[in-house]
């Protein structure tokens, strides 16, 4: 019976706990950034066991696998610390393909500003089909596992506690910031990441309370970036289907770090942030300015 009445207690104390905004908030950042950071470690060791190009295909392939254990983290987590079913990750295809559309969309239209500039040029194309599968396995798996910390943790949370506006800043402000230990990493690519990615993908999610439209955006985006163009992801070295190269000013080619800190690659990108506002705005998912510490 006492062990009983000390299991009821602890579990009292635990749900109380985690409904504080900041603690529940470090409990889903911790937990999701150590289960994404393992994964990531495991697809790597499979890949040095393996000879090239085998090793990498196999590491990319294991870490896509594995991405389906963070959603199931992601889950569990919803479940143990707010008690509910996780309504956000519910499969959407749609919501998927047509993030997927708005990725690849996004980044040729950014592209064909830069090349209508001078400042984007084609090289040539790769003949390395299996390193561009590789990247195009990889992203899949980090669009799932960054866009479930940082917009269905991180964002999330912060938009329960504090309203949509603040989220967006703070959520937005810290995506660039954990951007800035990329190699070529700037003042001007962490600002941009922020403004591009933070904002843009956050009010994805606003605008449809659905995580997999983010998702399927975020991995067409590295995708695209690094999969076809052949251009640096976050200053890491892409391999795609086409050689390019970009020149000019650091502003907007985006210099060592690569296109994402680009200031015209920040314009076409804001542009469908606003649209995303927009119908957030438009359908009242847009949650008012709040101070709330404790949580349901």
């Amino acid at each position: 019976m006492a062990n009983a009445v000390a299991t009821t207690s602890h579990q009292g104390v635990f749900r109380f706990v985690s409904r504080i905004a900041v603690v529940r908030l470090l409990i889903f950042f911790m937990i999701l950034v150590a289960g994404y950071g393992g994964l990531q470690i495991v697809g790597l060791k499979i890949a040095q066991r393996l000879a090239a190009p085998w090793g990498a295909l196999a590491g990319a392939a294991a870490g896509l696998a594995l991405a389906g254990l963070l959603l199931a983290l992601y889950a569990g987590l919803t479940r143990l610390v707010e008690r509910r079913r996780a309504v956000e990750i519910a499969f959407w295809p749609t919501g998927a393909a047509v993030g997927a559309a708005l990725g690849l969309g996004l980044f040729c239209a950014a592209y064909a500003v830069l090349w209508a500039l001078g400042l984007a040029h084609v090289d040539g194309i790769s003949a390395d089909p299996t390193r561009v599968l590789v990247v195009a396995m990889i992203s899949i798996g980090a669009g799932i596992g960054e866009e479930l910390i940082f917009r269905g943790g991180v964002f999330r949370i912060l938009e329960q506690s504090l309203g949509t506006g603040a989220a967006l800043i703070l959520s937005a402000a810290m995506f660039g910031a954990l951007h800035a230990v990329n190699p070529g990493a700037t003042v001007v690519s962490t600002v941009a990441i922020a403004v591009e990615a933070g904002l843009l993908l956050a009010l994805a999610y606003a605008a449809t309370r659905n995580l997999w439209l983010p998702i399927g955006l975020h991995a067409a985006w590295n995708f695209t970036e690094g999969g076809i163009f052949g251009a640096a992801i976050s200053g890491h070295a892409g391999t795609g289907l086409l050689k390019t190269s970009l020149s000019g000013p650091a502003l907007l080619s985006g210099g060592v770090f690569g296109p994402e800190a680009s200031l015209v690659v920040v314009g076409v990108c804001g542009l469908l942030a606003l649209a995303f506002f927009l119908r957030a705005r438009r359908d009242a998912r847009w949650k008012p300015m709040a101070f709330r510490m404790v949580l349901n």
